[in-house]
């Protein structure tokens, strides 16, 4: 059982979990010390979604968690629900809990008459009702000003850190950002650890999604363990032929890091036959037991999530929670 944190008795918290990762919402739930709020949700023959909850939320502050997994668009309707009936319930205060946040990839326009998927989801929310955002590990940072209002971005970095410090020498390791995109997070790896970055370029088919064409390392992998370090995986290709580059460049072994585990198909077929020793992932989606394979860990993402929470309700300080994560390195 873990340790619980403890809710003002003068104020109202709320937590509400959608049908898409209940596990997460009562993990969530449990670290808060709290129980999720009863809610009445079903779909119609026509695959339209009511939901109604079972308790008063009336001047409440309304937390609602729902990770945007498959089917993505049904699980998101479903939360934008639940904002709608919190307001017209007259809650005081909602927070969108999302912890994969959905469409994340499409937050710019990389050719003509191409959508900006990633800030429609930002207004969405905000026209439903939401006073608030909760994510975890955006796929870019620029995300947060899509929403009108506050947003906190957590980091699953720490977490991911600990475990891989716990796994392997430190001084053996290399950390490897799987393209330019994710240098800046790589550099956070590396101040954390302690290692040496190196960076794999890749390029990228335009007129083929998933499909990466070349790969070349930048920096020295020879004789090291190399985690590559990701926000997400889908499919899991670019992940294995990046590895496989690696070791093809004198790798010792290869790690991979990331925070969301989405695993579409044929991922979990991927990395379970590639040379890859470990997949650390989080459970901010839910991981299906046809996705998961021997190389597959999944760290809990709940006290992070429970933390922010209790910051928020209590108008504490989100960002004092990786201000000392910053300042104070994996031990060795």
């Amino acid at each position: 059982m873990s340790s619980h944190l403890t809710v003002p008795p003068n104020k109202r918290l709320v937590l509400l979990s959608g049908r898409a990762h209940p596990e997460l919402g009562m993990e969530v739930a449990d670290h808060l010390g709290t129980d999720l709020c009863p809610v009445s949700a079903y779909d119609f023959a026509n695959g339209e979604i009511f939901v109604r909850f079972q308790e008063s939320v009336r001047g409440c502050d309304a937390f609602v968690i729902q990770s945007h997994t498959t089917p993505i668009n049904t699980w998101i309707m479903e939360q934008l629900i639940m904002v709608d009936a919190l307001k017209r319930a007259s809650a005081k205060r909602i927070t969108v809990i999302a912890p994969f946040y959905g469409y994340s990839r499409q937050d710019k326009k990389h050719r003509g008459r191409e959508p900006i998927s990633a800030r429609l989801m930002a207004d969405l929310f905000k026209a439903a009702g939401a006073d608030r955002l909760i994510t975890v590990d955006l796929h870019t940072s620029q995300i947060q000003g899509f929403f009108d209002g506050p947003v906190d971005h957590l980091f699953a970095l720490p977490l991911l850190a600990q475990h891989v410090a716990s796994r392997v020498d430190r001084d053996r390791i290399t950390v490897v950002s799987p393209d330019a995109g994710r240098v800046r997070v790589a550099e956070k790896w590396t101040d954390i650890l302690g290692a040496p970055l190196a960076i794999i370029h890749k390029r990228r088919d335009p007129d083929t999604p998933n499909e990466v064409r070349v790969f070349e390392v930048v920096g020295d992998v020879k004789d090291r363990v190399c985690v590559v370090v990701d926000d997400m995986i889908d499919t899991g290709g670019t992940i294995v032929k990046a590895s496989e580059t690696l070791f093809d460049n004198g790798a010792a072994d290869v790690i991979v890091a990331a925070t969301h585990g989405i695993l579409s198909p044929p991922a979990a077929e991927r990395l379970a036959a590639s040379r890859v020793s470990e997949v650390v992932v989080t459970n901010t989606l839910p991981i299906p037991l046809e996705h998961q394979f021997d190389k597959l860990t999944v760290l809990s993402i709940a006290p992070l999530l429970a933390k922010a929470i209790y910051e928020v309700f209590t108008d504490g300080s989100v960002t004092s929670m990786f201000e000392v994560d910053e300042q104070v390195s994996v031990a060795p």
